[in-house]
């Protein structure tokens, strides 16, 4: 492969099937590895980046126009960016909004994300669409040749991506998940009391519980029942987060022991994942997975059509009508039943047990970024706090 008259501002893009995009440099250079998916969002860009379901992900935006309000101090979901790479067509010369305090490109620089714009990006959707997500690899400037000066071969860069782990198996919740546990106070009357599992949370997600009433303790994955049932919690929560969901060992056993303790809970994302395999379902990858703010979901429990934000390439398999008894220790959590659909391929989006006082979604009701029609879901989770005591020991409840 030989180096183009662009120099340093040469970069390419390798999948591990072979195929490659060659464009220019954008953020950090470098060399980065992780798995390849892209995001449907015109907005929300920021929000992506710090997300943190994103880790050892390169994410592709499949909007063209990229960094057009810059970045400011107030909207990222967590301290710093997660995703792996960043690929977008045509990032803004310049940004242009009151609240910007930087260029998207000088934050990618400065927390040393490698990225690459300037390629076609809507080809390459359309390939992981019917290729699936795999692994892949962004190399420029010194990634770009060995110790010797020798240009590497695309054959050399795609053995590399070749060499990278895979997501199918990954148990990544412990590298996002906060190492000490923090408090959330209430804004407004205290109602209720949550242990929230860091499983890669989103800022905003407590924050909305707090707008309820609701004093949160964040705990990291690690946490044990004992850990939950110290804060005195009136209902359990299981966050978004990165990884296999059948690779969750210990946090399938954490939701096991709180619902037979019958504590009411609700889990979004990874959590809800983790709730269909606490009950005995399994999970699967999905072809190319469902991300971005513009998903449609049907809640069968209302009928309404929800426009919901999305960060998943994983789902539980679960029967997607009527009632279902839940697999694990032969009825130990009884009945259960697929309460939201995705419109686009009938993937399960919801799980509602009828015989304990728990539910989950596989999207993002915390519109970080995202429209806000699912914010109902942390009113549900409150009233059944409110509705269903607990086993409780202790704490601040």
């Amino acid at each position: 492969m030989q180096q183009s008259d662009a120099g340093l501002d040469r970069a390419v893009l390798v999948l591990e099937d072979g195929r490659h995009f060659a464009g220019r440099t954008y953020g950090a250079t470098g060399r980065t590895v992780g798995e390849i998916v892209f995001n449907t969002g015109m907005t929300g860009y920021q929000e992506t980046l710090t997300d943190p379901s994103y880790h050892r992900q390169i994410v592709v935006m499949t909007a063209p126009h990229i960094g057009n309000t810059g970045v400011n101090d107030e909207d990222p979901e967590s301290g710093r960016i997660w995703v792996a790479g960043f690929v977008v067509r045509d990032p803004a010369r310049r940004p242009s909004n009151w609240r910007s305090r930087r260029s998207l490109d000088e934050e990618l620089t400065t927390q040393h994300v490698v990225g690459i714009a300037g390629i076609d990006t809507r080809a390459l959707t359309r390939h992981l669409r019917d290729r699936g997500v795999m692994r892949a690899g962004i190399y420029s400037s010194d990634a770009l040749t060995s110790a010797d000066g020798a240009a590497f071969t695309l054959e050399e860069l795609q053995t590399d991506v070749l060499a990278s782990p895979a997501m199918a198996g990954a148990a990544l919740a412990a590298e996002v998940s906060v190492a000490e546990a923090y408090l959330i106070e209430p804004i407004g009357e205290h109602r209720a009391t949550v242990a929230a599992i860091d499983l890669g949370i989103k800022s905003m997600t407590p924050h909305r519980m707090a707008e309820r009433g609701i004093r949160v303790h964040v705990l990291p994955a690690a946490s044990t029942i004992e850990d939950v049932l110290a804060v005195g919690a009136d209902g359990v929560f299981f966050s978004n987060g990165p990884g296999d969901p059948g690779a969750a060992t210990h946090e399938v056993e954490l939701l096991r022991e709180v619902l037979d303790r019958r504590i009411p809970f609700f889990g979004i994302c990874y959590g809800h994942q983790i709730l269909g395999r606490a009950l005995g379902y399994d999970t699967y990858k999905l072809v190319y997975g469902h991300r971005g703010i513009n998903q449609p979901v049907l809640d069968r429990t209302t009928g309404k059509v929800e426009v919901t934000a999305h960060n998943h390439g994983f789902a539980v398999d679960a029967p997607p009508t009527g009632e279902s008894l839940a697999p694990h220790g032969e009825g130990r959590y009884g009945r259960v039943v697929v309460s939201h659909v995705c419109l686009n391929d009938d993937v399960v989006e919801g799980l509602a047990c009828l015989d304990l006082p728990a539910f989950s979604v596989q999207y993002h009701p915390e519109a970080a970024a995202g429209p806000h029609d699912a914010a109902y879901l942390f009113d549900r989770f409150l009233d059944l706090m409110l509705g269903a005591p607990s086993e409780r020991a202790g704490g601040d409840a």
